[in-house]
């Protein structure tokens, strides 16, 4: 249940909530007369998100009802390769025995473990989205997509948000440099950071920590070393956030004793194409399989399609590849395919033509904002019909329009296809369809069109 109770939903939430904000920042130019100052209340936010959260948790429990799905709220584990043994809260046991088993426990936070004070003072995005009351000075530290996130809209409400990062951002998205009209550019995630710090979120680069205290007045004294200069600093927050990626929840499951082979550096469960263990009658789908995306809709269709081969006599597997996805940072980033060093890489720098532009959306215009950062870029294959391979996309809505543009690269589009589709005037994805500036790959950059 991370996606429903502390990932996609409150996070998409909260995130609407401060891009509101913005909106009402713009309204003043486009007429509207809105006193100022404009101020947010965390409490009113948290509850209206947490009150859908569990609308949503109770839905799908009459759904199972209704369905006829017997439901065990059991923390269970395995005591042969066909029984569950678990207890129920009031520490009934309960056994449930099956002819297949399907295990889909999720991932949990961690917590650095080379950080003084980390567990006892610092709190994660999963407490986050459930406090009652604001975190005030926030420092989300350690550079993973959901620190950004949460740093973008507690900045967006008003707060005060520093991002401690000891690497590049968003590590594992396009970090390809690329050339336009003969400027060179930062690395494509760097574009969304450069946006939050001109929106007030302060990043603290190239620095890690190494201590946190609690002082009499119960703020929290963060110690950490600058790697650029050499300096041991410190600053006192009101709330310390980690952001150090999410561990699977398995080591409570007992699956050695069954079989069920797991990788022993990341604890996920090894799994063939059909979401099989290396035991045949127990499968597993979502974040604690090795080797998928750790994505909500993956996990969805891969348990549909699982379920599907199992009871209703289909074959289909579940296919991985131009998987899109995106990340809700207050200029969103939304990407399908490969980024451009995955294509170089799977198929060489000759072969890879790349088109990217900046552009500035329309809603921009009158309210004055600042549009350095829009930007799109389109890797293809350089030979005959030019395949696209990847899309990115940064800009206002990007979810919705690297949804649509999946559909067409996962039915292999191309870029000459994409040059005859006519966009829909004036949107941010019509802009997608008119690329024209070009770089190759590994080369210096050609303009064909400026």
């Amino acid at each position: 249940g991370t996606c429903v109770n502390v990932g996609c939903i409150p996070k998409k939430l909260m995130h609407q909530a401060a891009l509101l904000g913005s909106a009402l920042k713009d309204a003043q130019h486009y007429g509207w007369n809105i006193s100022q100052p404009v101020h947010h209340t965390w409490s009113v936010m948290a509850q209206g998100v947490q009150n859908y959260v569990k609308s949503l948790n109770w839905g799908h429990r009459v759904q199972l009802q209704e369905k006829k799905v017997k439901y065990f709220n059991i923390k269970g584990s395995f005591s042969d390769p066909h029984t569950v043994r678990g207890l129920t809260k009031a520490g009934k046991e309960t056994v449930v025995t099956a002819d297949n088993i399907v295990i889909a426990t999720g991932g949990r936070p961690k917590y650095p473990t080379d950080v003084a004070g980390a567990l006892e003072y610092g709190i994660t995005s999963d407490d986050l989205f459930w406090l009652k009351e604001s975190p005030g000075k926030t420092l989300p530290s350690f550079i993973l997509y959901v620190s950004l996130e949460c740093a973008g809209f507690l900045t967006g409400i008003g707060l005060d948000t520093t991002v401690m990062m000891r690497s590049v951002p968003l590590r594992g998205f396009d970090q390809a440099k690329k050339t336009i009209c003969f400027t060179t550019q930062q690395q494509m995630a760097s574009l969304v950071t450069e946006h939050m710090e001109s929106y007030g979120t302060k990043f603290l680069k190239r620095c890690f920590p190494t201590k946190v205290e609690k002082l009499k007045s119960n703020r929290l004294q963060v110690t950490w070393k600058n790697a650029d200069l050499d300096t041991e600093e410190t600053d006192s927050f009101d709330t310390v956030m980690w952001a150090v990626g999410r561990a699977p929840n398995t080591k409570t499951l007992n699956l050695e004793t069954v079989g069920v082979k797991t990788n022993s550096e990341t604890g996920k469960i090894i799994v063939d194409a059909s979401e099989a263990t290396s035991v045949p009658h127990i499968y597993a789908v979502g974040d604690i399989t090795e080797g998928r995306p750790e994505l909500t809709p993956t996990a969805i269709a891969a348990g549909k399609l699982l379920a599907q081969r199992l009871f209703g006599q289909s074959s289909e597997l579940m296919d991985y590849d131009n998987v899109p996805t995106t990340v809700f940072t207050p200029l969103e980033y939304g990407c399908v395919g490969l980024s451009e060093e995955a294509a170089v890489q799977r198929h060489g720098s000759d072969n890879i033509e790349v088109y990217h532009a900046y552009y500035k959306p329309l809603e921009f215009t009158v309210a004055e904002r600042d549009a350095t950062q829009c930007y799109m870029k389109m890797v293809c294959l350089r030979e005959r019909e030019q395949r696209i391979l990847g899309l990115h996309f940064i800009g206002p809505n990007a979810g919705e329009v690297i949804q649509g543009f999946a559909l067409g690269i996962k039915c292999g589009a191309t870029y000459p296809q994409m040059m005859k589709t006519v966009g829909i005037h004036p949107t941010c994805a019509e802009e997608v369809t008119k690329l024209h500036i070009t770089k190759r790959s590994g080369l210096d950059a050609t303009v064909t069109g400026c």
